[in-house]
């Protein structure tokens, strides 16, 4: 067959405009893949035999195109799989993974092509190349470096095999997690077990037993289904069973010992320790944070060590309060893990007078989402419309971003949970901007939560409710994409998110949770659900007054997360005598107040560092939350009549952070923004914890 022939079969090679996820199926992924990776080897070794001085224009452009092509390519099939999964997809998906990555190991090994951008770094020309430019090639030499090209042929070998057990490892435990997710269903028939859980949970839980051809209710490890029963639920022991099912999925407690992830745990860590010494590191931590703002471990913990510190005696408070409360309300002479949502709910409704439950009623779907769009309107200077485009499921839209009326990004909107798709919330980018000759590519994202679906009751679907944590949620994703998709840099390589430090990344999506704090922010995002009434001042009121209820724990477990990332990779030894389960043990013994039940197994579904890029680098939530909140200050500072809304303030956030992507070091952004370096001040009077 044809090239050309092959391009107009297959919808994954036709770059021509949006992906047709109406029209890919799981057969189109080797064949695609197959023809991707033999352009893109066709072009390696026409680069790695030409003779002529190694330029931009003659070296650079053409491995971009094409890599670029099979990047993205790949995203589509890495895509699906995260949020439409079935067992032909996972299939293809897991039979090409290990030819990507036999590819792009090769590529960062490759002699021929590092000689290559180390003559553009020494050519006389190379102070003329643009400042984006510059820094794509000391990125792509320091990625040479980090990906071996400078061991012998015995280490690259055994670098390679390492990558390729690695990425299948990670593949396992991530499909581990969803598959023991998936399989999990509790079947209440006796409404009496319900008491307490709001209506909407029960709506939803009737419509998954009804799916299933089963009477009562289904309640499953999905987050919007677990966790009102850990929140609302009267019922103990039902509220201790979804417990122990969450806390032990995925490991040798789980339900089948083929998803254990201990094993894949251990093997990862392994594999991780051994790379890093082949590069001459001491460990993976400080591996990876050649990438990061960051330069040491030791910075690291101390900045962690240094933040529980500083929230410890905030959190033994919460947790003092919450066990009187307890005792003294609820009759819980004991506070069990199972019994720590619903106790401090139960309490902020006391404290406060109001539940989170109250609160939702007024975050409609809909009038959230054109919230979210008239505040960044407002802020960027930009216009948000609909847009058309195919999709993999009937729940995802999609949208264009437009300035002076010109497009600028496009992103699809995928909300809520549902089987095949990976848990959590995240962004991903599904195509980077790009200079094409006189034409520019413009960014899109994806951008994915596990929310609530839409009630049906009677066979009309309402629109969803979402709680204030969800609201906040989708805040923080859209910041990333904001981060994507205003870009104006227009090098592939450093334009959005790209070549932008890890511990840096976070910035522009906790930057954007603050407005969903905002007075003037919400009462233009709220629509009661009966009435169609926004936000009551009073009881908006009554949210910042408990905003940060019990911030002191929240620190401490984020604290408690990001010791134990750093601590594996740093100072673990995986053939050791000392366990995982000791390291997260001990880390607990460190920084916590309230240690989990024995059982539980956290780090079997710690899916963002061993399933995800964080990886010695969860340190960055906080990192980048001292970032945020002091880059949030300066809208504080130019807030009039207490509106924090400013175009002005908001044009130089875009100008200086979001719109330079990774084409400067973001601490270089950050001191252009804000005129001074960072202080973690901002960060603990929003979080309750200033003197």
């Amino acid at each position: 067959m044809t090239s050309t022939a092959i391009n107009a079969s297959n919808p994954l090679l036709d770059f021509s405009g949006l992906a047709k996820f109406d029209q890919i199926t799981p057969a189109h992924i080797t064949p695609a893949i197959a023809a991707l990776l033999q352009q893109a080897q066709t072009v390696v070794s026409l680069l790695e035999a030409a003779t002529d001085a190694a330029t931009w224009d003659n070296f650079v452009l053409p491995l971009e195109h094409v890599t670029e092509k099979l990047g993205r390519a790949w995203g589509i099939v890495s895509h699906l799989n995260a949020v439409a999964d079935t067992p032909e997809l996972r299939a293809a998906y897991n039979e090409n993974q290990p030819k990507l990555i036999e590819f792009w190991t090769a590529l960062a090994q490759n002699l021929a092509l590092f000689s290559k951008y180390k003559a553009i770094k020494n050519n006389i020309d190379f102070a003329e190349l643009s400042a984006a430019r510059r820094k794509i090639v000391n990125n792509a030499l320091r990625d040479f470096r980090l990906g071996g090209a400078e061991l012998t042929a015995a280490k690259k070998a055994r670098f390679a095999e390492i990558q390729e057990k690695h990425a299948a490892l990670t593949t396992r435990f991530s499909e581990n997690i969803l598959d023991a997710t998936n399989a999990y269903g509790l079947f209440i028939t006796d409404e009496a077990e319900l008491a307490g859980l709001p209506e909407d949970v029960r709506q939803a839980a009737r419509a998954a037993a009804e799916q299933d051809g089963k009477p009562g209710y289904k309640f499953t490890l999905h987050f919007p289904s677990y966790f009102p029963i850990l929140q609302y639920a009267d019922n103990r022991a039902l509220r201790e069973k979804m417990y122990r099912a969450n806390a032990t999925k995925a490991s040798e407690l789980g339900e089948k010992p083929e998803w254990d992830n201990s094993a894949n745990i251990v093997e990862i860590l392994r594999l991780r320790n051994e790379e890093a010494k082949l590069l001459d590191f001491k460990n993976y931590a400080e591996l990876s944070l050649v990438r990061k703002m960051a330069d040491t471990p030791q910075e690291v913990i101390k900045f962690l060590e240094d933040l529980g510190r500083r929230a410890r005696p905030f959190a033994e408070q919460d947790l003092l309060e919450l066990r009187a409360f307890a005792a003294g309300q609820l009759g819980l002479a004991t506070l069990e893990a199972w019994d720590l949502a619903y106790a401090a709910e139960k309490l902020r409704e006391q404290r406060y007078a109001f539940s989170e439950q109250e609160v939702k009623q007024y975050f409609p779907e809909p009038t959230v989402v054109e919230g979210l769009f008239q505040l960044v309107q407002k802020l960027f200077s930009v216009d948000i419309s609909a847009d058309q485009a195919a999709v993999w499921h009937p729940d995802v839209k999609f949208f264009r971003i437009e300035k002076d009326g010109k497009l600028i990004g496009q992103f699809y909107l995928d909300l809520y949970a549902r089987n095949g798709k990976r848990g959590g919330a995240w962004m991903d980018d599904a195509r980077a901007r790009r200079r094409l000759g006189n034409d520019v590519q413009t960014p899109i994202a994806y951008l994915t939560c596990n929310f609530t679906a839409p009630a049906v009751a009677d066979g009309v679907s309402k629109p969803a409710l979402f709680t204030h944590d969800e609201v906040i949620t989708l805040f923080h994703e859209f910041g990333h994409g904001l981060h994507h998709m205003l870009t104006q840099v227009d090098e592939i390589g450093v334009s959005g998110i790209s070549g932008v430090e890890w511990d840096a990344v976070e910035l522009p999506s906790q930057f954007m949770e603050n407005f969903c704090w905002e007075w003037d922010v919400l009462q233009h995002m709220t629509a009661e659900a009966a009435s169609g009434e926004p936000l009551p001042r009073e009881l908006f009121d009554k949210m910042i007054a408990a905003k940060n209820f019990q911030s002191g724990l929240q620190a401490l477990r984020q604290v408690e997360f990001s010791l134990f990332d750093m601590h594996l990779h740093d100072d673990y030894d995986p053939y050791g005598s000392q366990s995982v389960q000791d390291v997260i043990d001990q880390v607990r013994g460190q920084v916590a107040v309230i240690a989990p039940p024995a059982f539980n197994r956290f780090q079997h579904s710690f899916g963002h560092i061993f399933a995800g890029g964080y990886a010695a680098g969860y340190y960055s939530y906080k990192w980048a939350e001292v970032l945020s909140a002091d880059a949030y200050s300066a809208f504080e500072e130019a807030a009039v009549g207490g509106n924090v809304v400013s175009a002005e303030t908001g044009r130089k956030f875009r100008d200086e952070i979001l719109a330079v992507g990774g084409s400067r070091p973001a601490l270089e952004s950050f001191k252009a923004f804000r005129g001074r370096e960072p202080n973690i001040d901002a960060l603990l009077r929003h979080s309750g914890m200033a003197a």
